[in-house]
């Protein structure tokens, strides 16, 4: 009677798991999926905040890019203004700058050619020595 108590008691364990794998198993399915879809949802927020926070930084970046081309250009015209009043107006400041030029390029390789501004903004010299090279050839 002992062994059949036994064997009885084992197969209703059996039966009792059987049952609760039967009835658990679809529901941890139910489960885990509910579980994947909030992680793949969660997943998808933080990826749109991200390029959120990427495209304002961008946008900042180039406001203030904008703001600082602002300003240089300002001192730039400032510093163009005072230099021509200074030099007695515009055209001085012109001349002033073109000899500035000349001496920050003087002694540098393929400097060999002087170009001097004339009335009709051509190089007399130049001009001359051009046809002689093209005759030549």
């Amino acid at each position: 009677m002992r062994g059949t108590s036994i064997t009885i008691g084992s197969i209703a364990l059996v039966v009792v798991i059987a049952a609760i794998a039967l009835i658990g198993l679809p529901t941890y399915n139910v489960y885990s999926k509910q579980m994947q879809g909030k992680a793949a949802y969660e997943q998808a927020v933080q990826d749109r905040r991200i390029r959120v926070l990427e495209a304002q930084a961008a946008l900042d970046s180039a406001q203030l890019t904008a703001q600082a081309e602002v300003a240089r250009a300002r001192g730039t015209n400032e510093a163009n203004r005072i230099m021509a009043e200074s030099l007695g107006g515009p055209d001085n400041y012109l001349r002033w700058a073109y000899i500035d030029m000349l001496k920050e390029t003087a002694g540098k390789s393929g400097r060999e050619t002087i170009y001097i501004p004339t009335e009709a903004g051509m190089p007399v010299l130049e001009a001359g020595r051009v046809s002689r090279r093209q005759t030549a050839e």
